[in-house]
């Protein structure tokens, strides 16, 4: 398999797709919230990238649920093994492309998990303490734990409630297959990451985002699951709510999805620490030239 994976804003998706079509490949995605179903504009889903010169690439683990679900880690093993093994039995090339860590390191590093139940008596000694604090009770575990995407106090309980679970029952960790996989990852310099994630917001903006907020809601999504998906979906339902001003929201949202950026690669460098080798590419590049490199490599990688 080959995985591509970056902080938003990269161009994940174009060169994936670009990389597809010349390997003959289908794409998997390793996004923790493009699961879901009419979260399109604030996920960045960009679904018409997967057509090519006409030609529609094919892609996996988008709009599986219903906005409102809380989907996980363990799920999304269990969705990947299913699409991959499909890929691999029709004699197809994968291709992993996402920028959840967490996601993307359960199947590179093979953790098979399980469904972790609530844990009432947990959540309410967790719940009264500010975010920051939890988020260091979150490091100070040694197995693998999210906190790329935790930026709410009920995210982080749940990510906090799931690692003491594993702690408390390491027995039930099962094998999961290994696949090896050619790792790829887009670096791009950190004042270029931030003028296209400003670029990106706006245009996210004029393309309706707060209206696809606004529907969910219609919808009968609930404020509080909206807040729980965190970034966008946060601060656009507090505007909604007549909490935030147009101007605190965008301002506020804004630094939020930097300070997600600078997580995500710092998952990423994790990873390169807890031994996953990672080809790091310039995401300033020439397309066409980041391709050619990345065909070479993946040429070799399949002959080996």
């Amino acid at each position: 398999m080959i995985t591509l994976l970056g902080p938003t804003a990269s161009g994940k998706t174009h060169l994936a797709v670009r990389l597809a079509a010349a390997l003959d490949a289908e794409i998997i995605s390793g996004d923790s919230r493009q699961v879901y179903r009419g979260m399109d504009i604030g996920t960045g889903k960009d679904l018409s990238e997967y057509v090519l010169d006409g030609k529609s690439i094919p892609y996996h683990l988008i709009d599986l649920v219903e906005a409102g679900y809380k989907y996980n880690v363990y799920e999304y093993q269990r969705d990947f093994l299913e699409v991959w093994k499909d890929i691999d039995r029709r004699g197809k090339k994968a291709v992993l492309c996402g920028g959840t860590g967490l996601y993307i390191e359960s199947v590179l590093k093979s953790y098979r998990l399980v469904p972790v139940p609530p844990n009432p008596e947990l959540r309410m000694k967790m719940e009264i303490k500010p975010l920051e604090e939890l988020s260091r009770i979150l490091s100070s575990y040694k197995e693998l734990h999210n906190t790329t995407d935790v930026d709410t106090v009920k995210r982080a309980v749940r990510a906090i409630e799931i690692e003491e679970y594993y702690r408390i029952h390491p027995e039930i960790k099962t094998s999961f297959p290994k696949i090896d996989s050619l790792v790829f990852g887009l670096n791009l310099d950190r004042e270029l990451r931030r003028q296209r994630i400003t670029q990106r917001l706006k245009a996210r903006l004029d393309e309706g985002m707060i209206d696809e907020v606004r529907g969910l809601m219609e919808k009968g999504i609930s404020v509080d699951d909206l807040i729980y998906y965190g970034l966008e979906y946060k601060y656009l339902s507090l505007h909604l709510l007549g909490q935030l001003s147009f101007r605190e929201m965008f301002d506020q949202l804004e630094i939020s999805i930097h300070q997600f950026a600078k997580r995500q690669m710092t998952w990423f460098r994790g990873m390169e620490t807890r031994g996953t080798h990672i080809h790091w590419i310039d995401a300033m590049a020439d397309p066409s030239e980041n391709i050619e490199l990345m065909l070479e490599e993946s040429r070799n990688f399949y002959k080996e």
